[in-house]
């Protein structure tokens, strides 16, 4: 993707973790500055190891929570905000941080982000639709959400999160842009971390078995992470006043639970077992994003298959095992 991208100086908050990292590689190939804030509770200082001797590649570990901008450049023109514990595992073990980095820290950014008069991006979720009572997930939705379920530290924070943002843009004007993030995969994904695909990827090639919570007939819809970072760079490339959320996610890769971990099996060529355990306490039945906001407002469609994007992954794990 070979698409100029229109800031020079980016604060990315939680640029060591998953999608961050593979943000940060994407920014600087564009010719960008990077300050990369995280304070490495989820993130890993091994994700972005090779970017440390980079001229435009600035590392600060800090918590988000406690942020103020003397640690970053006064050149900063844009803020991306990626930090958040994002997998069950880790919220389950870490609520009352999940839900303040929501709320402390994204009213932290945006503060920033208004006194300097420059865009902030809010990475949201697909969980804030709960446990949906719609096949296909558009933005209108409400959600169905247990504000006191186990998962409500997730849901609920990133659900303030995007009303502080949209409160921002209302009372002072600050410019917002808001992705509802649907299923990534890809490299530098946490193999520990719980999800389902580095988890069954990593259990296959250890020939172990892989665990699955409920019947496995529990729908998500899967994109591999080139994609998503392909359409975070057209939202904020595009001319559009896009002050509003935005479903990013693949409705073509919708798969059950079950379909996802033989599939992976029989990529691997492993001899795993599948082992089905009780069902988690308000997880999601079905998962499909509506995506028609951002096709029609941006020239980004998903176009990675689920076998291509499982097979990139897979050989991540392979040479990082």
């Amino acid at each position: 993707m070979s698409v100029k991208f229109k800031y020079n100086n980016i604060l990315l908050a939680g640029g060591a973790g998953f999608i961050g990292a593979n943000l940060c590689r994407r920014l600087l190939g564009m010719g960008t500055s990077v300050w990369c804030i995280d304070n490495l509770h989820t993130g890993k200082l091994d994700n972005i190891k090779d970017l440390l001797d980079c001229d435009s590649f600035h590392f600060i570990n800090k918590d988000i929570r406690t942020f103020d901008e003397s640690c970053v450049s006064s050149e900063i023109d844009l803020v991306m905000n990626f930090a958040c514990v994002a997998s069950p595992k880790a919220y389950y073990a870490s609520p009352i941080d999940t839900l303040l980095t929501s709320v402390l820290g994204v009213h932290n950014l945006l503060k920033y982000a208004s006194n300097k008069k420059i865009p902030i991006l809010q990475a949201s979720t697909s969980e804030i639709y709960g446990d949906p009572t719609f096949d296909i997930l558009k933005e209108t939705y409400c959600g169905n959400v247990s504000c006191i379920g186990p998962r409500a530290c997730y849901d609920e924070g990133k659900r303030a999160a995007e009303t502080l943002c949209m409160d921002y843009h209302r009372l002072y004007g600050t410019s917002i842009r808001i992705i509802r993030i649907f299923n990534t995969y890809g490299p530098y994904m946490d193999r520990s971390d719980g999800r389902a695909i580095p988890e069954f990827i990593c259990r296959s090639l250890e020939d172990d078995d892989i665990m699955i919570f409920g019947d496995g007939s529990q729908t998500r819809s899967f994109m591999y992470i080139d994609d998503l970072i392909n359409g975070i760079i057209e939202v904020m490339n595009s001319e559009h006043d896009m002050d509003y959320p935005v479903n990013i996610g693949n409705p073509n890769e919708e798969h059950s639970i079950e379909y996802i971990a033989k599939t992976i099996i029989g990529m691997v060529g492993s001899k795993s077992n599948i082992v089905y355990q009780k069902g988690l306490e308000d997880d999601p039945r079905k998962r499909r994003p509506d995506i028609s906001k951002i096709t029609h407002q941006t020239c980004w469609e998903p176009t990675i298959s689920l076998q291509e994007g499982l097979r990139k992954t897979i050989e991540y794990f392979k040479k990082n095992d």
